[in-house]
C-alpha cells in the first residue's frame, strides 16, 4: 500500500439562526472542518466535519466557552494529521483505532484530564472520512456495501424511503413546530433537559419538560401519518444526560402518561450522564444511548448491563470506523440502530443517509429516518447546499419531509465519492 506523506486542513464558521439550546446551554455557530489527506501516489481523500463542543463534552465545553473550546478541538485535529504523515495506508477503521488513544492523550496533556472520548471522536470524523475516502479510491470502484462489509454485515436494508427527523430545541417556536407538522414530520426529536433556574435544580427542569411536552402534544398530536403504525405523529426525546436517576426518569413518564402522551413516545435518549448509569430496563419506553456508546465496548455494556434498547448513530460525529463496530454489536443483539445528527452541512447529510437507508426501520414506523436538523438552524443553509457535490439530485432533499431513495441512489451511495470541489477550495 502507499503512504501519506501530506495533510491539510481548513475551517469555517457558520452562524446558527438563533441561540441552539441543549444540555442546559447553547451555541450560537458551528465550525466546519475540512481536512485533506494525500499519498506518495498523488491520491487524495478529502473528509468533512462539524465540531460540536457542547454535545461532545458539556463540561469542557462550560469551562472553556464557545470560542476556547472549538480552538481545542481543532487543535486535536490537526493533531492527529500530523500523525498520519509518512503512515502506511491500511484500512481507515484500522488507522483511526490507533489515532483515538494517541489524539485523546495529547487532549489530555493540554490541561483536559476528564475530557470525554466523544470530544476527540468529534474531532477525528473528519481526518476518518479523509481516510475512508482516500481509500475508496485506492480500490478503484469506490463502493459503500462493499467497502463496510469487513466491519458488519447488518447494514443490508435499501429503505426507498426515510423520514427526515427535525429537531425541536429549547427555543423552537410554536409557529416553527406548527411548520414542521405542515411539511408532514411524523417523528420530532425533542430536545429535554432544560434548565430555566439554573443547571443543578432537576425539580424544576422536570416541571419545564413536562409543560414542553404537553404544549407539543397539544400542537401536533392530533395530526394524522401514514408512516407510523398508530397513526398519529410519535416523539424522540433527547435528555443528553441531564436526568440524574431513573426515578426521576419515572416522574416524567409517569406525568406523560396522565397526559396521553406516553404512548407516543418511540424513544428516549441518554437519560442519565454516561458516569452515573443506571439500569433502565424497568422503564416504559425504548430507552437509546448515543453520547455514553462511545465505542463498541461501550454500546456493548449499555445493552448488555444497563438495559437499553436502541443505539444512535453517528458516523457524523464519532467517525465511520467507530460507527460500523457500534452496529455491528447492536446487530448481534437485534438491537435497532438510527441515525441521529450533529446539525451537520448539507453534504455530512449524504455521509449520514448512506448508513440510515441501510438500516431496518424502528419499530412503531413503517419507514426509516434520518435526522437532519442543519436547516433548522444555520442561517446560511441555502449558500451551504452549493457545497455539496450531490446537490441537484433528487435524492439530497426531503419533500414533504420524505427522502426518495431510488436506484440510482444505491448505485452511486447518494454522491459521497463524488469530488468535493467546493470543499477543496477551502484549503487553497
Amino acid at each position: 500500500m502507499s503512504r501519506i506523506i501530506f495533510t491539510q486542513s481548513a475551517l469555517r464558521r457558520e452562524p446558527l439562526k438563533r441561540p441552539f439550546g441543549f444540555k442546559g446551554g447553547s451555541l450560537s455557530e458551528l465550525w466546519q472542518i475540512v481536512c485533506l489527506v494525500e499519498d506518495d501516489e498523488g491520491a487524495k481523500g478529502l473528509g468533512l466535519g462539524v465540531q460540536s463542543v457542547l454535545w461532545s463534552d458539556a463540561a469542557l465545553s462550560a469551562a472553556l466557552g464557545q470560542e476556547k473550546g472549538n480552538q481545542l478541538m481543532l487543535s486535536l485535529t490537526r493533531h492527529a494529521l500530523s500523525l498520519l504523515e509518512g503512515k502506511e495506508l491500511l484500512r481507515p477503521d484500522l488507522m483511526t483505532q490507533q489515532l483515538i488513544p494517541a489524539v485523546w492523550e495529547y487532549g489530555k496533556s493540554k490541561g483536559f484530564p476528564a475530557m470525554r472520548l466523544t470530544f476527540v471522536l468529534n474531532a477525528l470524523t473528519p481526518v476518518d472520512w479523509a481516510l475512508w475516502r482516500l481509500y475508496a479510491g485506492k480500490t478503484g470502484s469506490p463502493c459503500f456495501a462493499s467497502l463496510v462489509a469487513p466491519l458488519t454485515q447488518s447494514l443490508c436494508a435499501k429503505q426507498k424511503l426515510l423520514g427526515n427527523i427535525p429537531l425541536i430545541s429549547y427555543d423552537t417556536t410554536e409557529e416553527d413546530i406548527l411548520a414542521l407538522a405542515d411539511q408532514g414530520t411524523f417523528l420530532y426529536k425533542i430536545k429535554i433537559g432544560s434548565a430555566p433556574a439554573g443547571p443543578g435544580d432537576l425539580d424544576a427542569m422536570l416541571q419545564w419538560d413536562i409543560a414542553r411536552l404537553r404544549q407539543i402534544h397539544r400542537l401536533v398530536g392530533e395530526r394524522e401519518t401514514p408512516c407510523t403504525f398508530c397513526g398519529h405523529p410519535l416523539y424522540y426525546l433527547d435528555a443528553n444526560g441531564r436526568y440524574d436517576t431513573t426515578d426521576r426518569v419515572m416522574a416524567l413518564l409517569d406525568a406523560l402518561d396522565r397526559h396521553g402522551i406516553l404512548e407516543r413516545v418511540l424513544l428516549l435518549e441518554e437519560p442519565m450522564p454516561e458516569d452515573h448509569l443506571q439500569d433502565v430496563s424497568r422503564l416504559p419506553v425504548r430507552v437509546a444511548g448515543d453520547e455514553s456508546a462511545h465505542s463498541d465496548e461501550d454500546a456493548i455494556r449499555l445493552m448488555d448491563d444497563y438495559g437499553y434498547r436502541a443505539i444512535a448513530l453517528k458516523p457524523i460525529a464519532k467517525t465511520l470506523s467507530v460507527t460500523l463496530r457500534i452496529c455491528e454489536e447492536a446487530a448481534k443483539r437485534q438491537i435497532p440502530c438510527f441515525c441521529a445528527d450533529l446539525t451537520v452541512n448539507p453534504a455530512m447529510v449524504e455521509y449520514n443517509k448512506n448508513v440510515a437507508a441501510r438500516l431496518l426501520p424502528l419499530p412503531g414506523l413503517k419507514v426509516g429516518v434520518l435526522e437532519s436538523n442543519g436547516e433548522q438552524n444555520y442561517q446560511n443553509w441555502d449558500e451551504m447546499k452549493k457545497l455539496n457535490p450531490a446537490q441537484g439530485y433528487p435524492w439530497a432533499e426531503a419533500c414533504n419531509s420524505l427522502y426518495h431513495l431510488n436506484d440510482d441512489y444505491y448505485a452511486c451511495d447518494g454522491g459521497i465519492w463524488l469530488p468535493c470541489t467546493e470543499y477543496e477550495r477551502w484549503l487553497n
